[in-house]
């Protein structure tokens, strides 16, 4: 089975160098398309679905910002499995900042070099070795401006998702519990890892593989 995975903000597949699959599952990436102008979350991951067989069953995994488009995805459409890491699942989840932040429209104006700083900081702390240290500098070296601010805005404007756990039996999210960009207390996964950050992804991969070897091979 195909199992299509999104990368967070910033970032893409590289992220998921550690990620390994069980027998059986084949790992593609979805590439990120150009934003239309003024383009909404939901539909912006509407056209991101382009890119899945939808002929045979599927999953969808989402990293962060990749999760919330994953989430819609699994709103519109029908995988298997619908799988979050560090993310949430509905605007409803967003940290509380990020509705008071939605009005002043502050992505619009702010130099993008603020974020991608933050950012770099954030990274280079969580990454385990120095191989991803220097991958985690080429990645964020390399994001396009212009893509982070209309995700910026996409993420304020978010109004959807898939709700509560409950409602879809197949849906799964993996989160840190020291995960300071969306912190724990305002999520409810199924499925926590004590101590994982925001890009857990990169030095707590073998407690995530093991996880989606659970969850993907689950009956």
């Amino acid at each position: 089975m195909k199992v299509y995975f999104i990368p967070g903000l910033g970032a893409d597949k590289r992220v998921f160098r550690h990620i390994c699959l069980p027998e059986g599952f084949d790992m593609i990436h979805l590439d990120w398309l150009r934003p239309e102008a003024d383009e909404k979350l939901v539909h912006y991951a509407e056209r991101l679905a382009g890119g899945i067989d939808m002929k045979e069953p599927w999953s969808v995994v989402g990293l962060s910002f990749g999760g919330m488009l994953a989430a819609e995805i699994s709103r519109q459409f029908t995988p298997k499995q619908t799988i979050l890491i560090a993310s949430v699942p509905a605007s409803e989840h967003l940290p509380r900042y990020f509705k008071f932040l939605a009005p002043l429209n502050l992505h619009k104006i702010l130099p993008m070099k603020i974020f991608t700083n933050a950012s770099l900081a954030k990274r280079l702390f969580t990454a385990e070795t120095r191989e991803d240290k220097m991958l985690l500098r080429r990645i964020i070296r390399e994001t396009d401006h212009d893509f982070i601010r209309w995700a910026l805005g996409a993420i304020l404007g978010w109004k959807g998702g898939i709700g509560n756990k409950n409602d879809k039996p197949d849906f799964f999210h993996i989160h840190g519990t020291k995960d300071i960009l969306l912190p724990a207390r305002y999520v409810q996964p199924t499925h926590f890892i004590e101590g994982g950050g925001h890009l857990m992804i990169m030095n707590r991969a073998g407690e995530i593989n093991t996880l989606l070897n659970q969850i993907l091979t689950r009956q």
